[in-house]
């Protein structure tokens, strides 16, 4: 079974997820370019965002898995061949962005960001506490990842209600769907957790209308992606006081520029996109496990449904 592997990382990040993937896959003959003779050996790519048109010549190609769980720049290449493409669903992954939506929460929740500024100020003074159940948290997007947050959180004791575009039920959670809901359940909530994809729909969702409809004093967490924020509008928010405080973890330009005013704001809080890093042994495994389904004739697992984007 001939594979390749492409994408945008260093050769040194490319080596390390080639000694994963060779240990996952023994027998595989792995490429890490496509050949010039005898393409269309190559039957699946796994890639991560690679440049524009590394896909393209490879005629036996029948199946993309992304080494990621986000698929919005391999979509947005006009060459991508027409053939399945998988995403990344990965347990280890999910269960490290629900640690990073907790600590969020637990932070803005308990008041530890203004404890951190206090400190700095050297200034004593304790200040009024909740309890979790008194928090309202709204976690945009259900997925693998929003899911594994919301349990998370309601298993922490914060009053959680999950959103999605479009329709479904999840047992034991609170769901609901549709722009017309998203509205009134901003307005209900103390902490916003974005984990949505990004898609045509979704594009610039976190926007000043957004902001506006959110409860004065509210939290915004953004551990999706730096698109679906208006960067300004956000700043406009929390020097308005509509908002207290966000958790930035992703950005339209990445690294954040050095003179960006996110990185002093003093209500902002950035992370340098390390919610949850992937983890090559679990991801590597995953990645077996369809490459295997499509050798045997079996379905492939977390399918991309182009239309909707994820």
């Amino acid at each position: 079974m001939d594979l390749l592997l492409c994408g945008s990382f260093d050769s040194e990040e490319r080596d390390a997820w080639l000694v994963e993937l060779q240990r996952a896959m023994p027998d595989a003959r792995w490429h890490l370019h496509a050949p010039t003779q005898n393409a269309g050996r190559i039957v699946a790519a796994v890639v991560a965002n690679p440049p524009p048109g590394s896909l393209q010549g490879l005629p036996g190609l029948r199946l993309i898995q992304s080494l990621w769980a986000g698929v919005d720049r391999l979509l947005d290449d006009p060459s991508l061949p027409d053939v399945p493409l998988a995403r990344m669903v990965d347990p280890a992954m999910s269960a490290a962005m629900a640690e990073t939506a907790l600590w969020a929460t637990l932070s803005l929740h308990r008041r530890f960001f203004d404890y951190a500024q206090q400190q700095r100020d050297r200034h004593w003074y304790p200040l009024p506490q909740r309890r979790a159940d008194e928090i309202e948290v709204a976690v945009l997007g259900m997925g693998q990842m929003g899911r594994t947050c919301a349990r998370r959180l309601l298993e922490t004791g914060y009053r959680v209600t999950g959103w999605n575009l479009h329709g479904g039920t999840i047992a034991g959670m609170a769901l609901e769907h549709g722009l017309e809901a998203l509205w009134p359940l901003l307005a209900r909530s103390d902490i916003v957790i974005n984990l949505l994809p990004l898609t045509a729909q979704t594009a610039d969702l976190l926007d000043r209308r957004f902001f506006a409809a959110m409860r004065r004093g509210a939290a915004l967490v953004n551990l999706a992606r730096g698109g679906h924020l208006v960067e300004a509008d956000l700043l406009q928010a929390l020097d308005s006081g509509q908002l207290d405080r966000a958790v930035l973890d992703v950005f339209r330009q990445e690294p954040l520029v050095t003179d960006h005013p996110f990185w002093c704001h003093p209500r902002v809080t950035v992370l340098p996109h390390s919610a949850a890093a992937t983890d090559m042994r679990s991801a590597a495994s995953i990645v077996a496990q369809n490459l295997q389904a499509l050798r045997d004739g079996r379905p492939i697992s977390h399918l991309v449904q182009r239309k909707r984007g994820y």
